[in-house]
């Protein structure tokens, strides 16, 4: 089992244990391996699976605005994704494609070890809550043990999809900053 990022991200170029492999790129978590907050996002999308790194297109440049309205960059968080393939055409992720890539997100999340979890819509929201929506959770932290945190946020994609939501990711991000403050991780 890798126990460093990089030995991590080395042995997915190889796996094949996902049908998304045999049209996609593998794409891992990137950023701070000590990071006390994790953003995860469901599946890559064609700017990412092209330059091989998660959130680059238009949703991670909205992400990165989110991140700088609460004072952090890229580089202070880690970022990743629950599925690391995109799927074709940008669609959801299938149940089974979450699944066989799970093992990846654990490991991931056991070497950076961080203390909040910002599941970023409802396919990374499900792994945490399978019983709440993002519609009810977002904005809110949830203590899942002692030691961490599940702050769920709504994607940024659907707030380009859906202006009605961008005000909504805007508040969720001023009430991650205030939780992160009050726990003395911002």
């Amino acid at each position: 089992m890798p126990t460093t990022l990089a030995a991590l991200n080395e042995k997915i170029q190889s796996w094949k244990g996902c049908t998304l492999a045999e049209t996609a790129n593998p794409v891992l978590g990137e950023g701070n391996p000590q990071a006390k907050v994790m953003f995860i996002g469901e599946a890559p999308g064609q700017k990412e699976d092209e330059l091989k790194r998660p959130f680059v297109g238009a949703a991670g440049k909205f992400l990165d605005e989110l991140l700088g309205t609460i004072n952090l960059k890229r580089e202070n968080v880690y970022i990743s994704n629950v599925v690391k393939y995109r799927p074709p055409e940008n669609r959801d992720p299938t149940p089974e494609e979450k699944e066989q890539c799970m093992p990846w997100l654990m490991l991931e999340i056991s070497i950076v070890k961080p203390k909040v979890i910002v599941p970023l819509g409802r396919h990374s929201l499900g792994h945490f809550f399978s019983s709440k929506t993002i519609t009810e959770a977002h904005g809110k932290p949830f203590q899942l043990t002692d030691d961490l945190t599940v702050f769920p946020i709504y994607h940024p994609a659907a707030a380009l999809h859906n202006g009605n939501l961008r005000q909504s990711l805007y508040n969720d991000f001023k009430a991650l900053g205030e939780y992160l403050k009050s726990q003395n991780l911002l």
